[in-house]
């Protein structure tokens, strides 16, 4: 892990790749499995720059290219409201602001459409209104990837890139506005246990 960023994050994704894939082999062949994770880890990287321009990888495209259609990448953006997320790596997690998106994303156009809510198909053969707005999407625009981090003092640099939508994602859930997560109440630790599991990554 402790590697240059591409490696890392090539070295994490395929760890989660492989974990999956572990998962449904000892579930058996009728196992199916949802995995809720960033965009930057559910979307096909090869649509946008991370794969284009940092060469990364991620699970949902080793998920595209082992799996085809058996497995369906959904995104899920917003236009702005509020999030869960730390302003630096191993800071406390803190509900930040989201700035609103940039005229130039496809955030922007999808607050444009008036739209509080959207469940987009983007998958090749759809018909009618879903195939004209399929094609209009398949210009590359900037996307916002918000993760672990937020920060919005440097938000263009920090969590724009450029993607093309209907490659990176099956579907795409939209949300106007959002609001975030809450943390479910964690039990005690049984008595006489460790606070911390002995585990990634403080078990090297």
């Amino acid at each position: 892990m402790y590697q240059a960023s591409e490696a890392s994050w090539n070295l994490r994704d395929t760890h989660m790749y492989d974990t999956l894939t572990r998962l449904l082999e000892a579930w058996g062949p009728a196992s199916r499995a949802v995995v809720w994770a960033h965009n930057s880890h559910i979307g096909d990287a090869s649509a946008t720059a991370m794969g284009t321009e940092y060469k990364q990888i991620n699970l949902g495209q080793l998920c595209r290219e082992s799996m085809g259609d058996r497995a369906a990448l959904i995104g899920l953006d917003t236009y702005t409201g509020t999030v869960a997320a730390a302003s630096e790596w191993d800071g406390p997690m803190q509900v930040r602001q989201v700035l609103r998106a940039r005229p130039d994303s496809y955030e922007h156009v999808a607050h444009a459409s008036g739209l509080a809510r959207a469940f987009v198909d983007l998958r090749t053969g759809v018909t009618g209104a879903c195939a004209a707005l399929r094609e209009r999407l398949l210009q590359p625009m900037r996307e916002r990837f918000i993760g672990v981090i937020y920060q919005p003092e440097t938000e263009l640099h920090s969590h724009y890139m450029h993607a093309v939508l209907p490659l990176q994602f099956d579907a795409w859930l939209w949300l106007d506005t959002t609001s975030a997560v809450r943390p479910l109440a964690a039990p005690a630790p049984a008595r006489g246990t460790r606070d911390m599991p002995d585990t990634y990554p403080f078990g090297l």
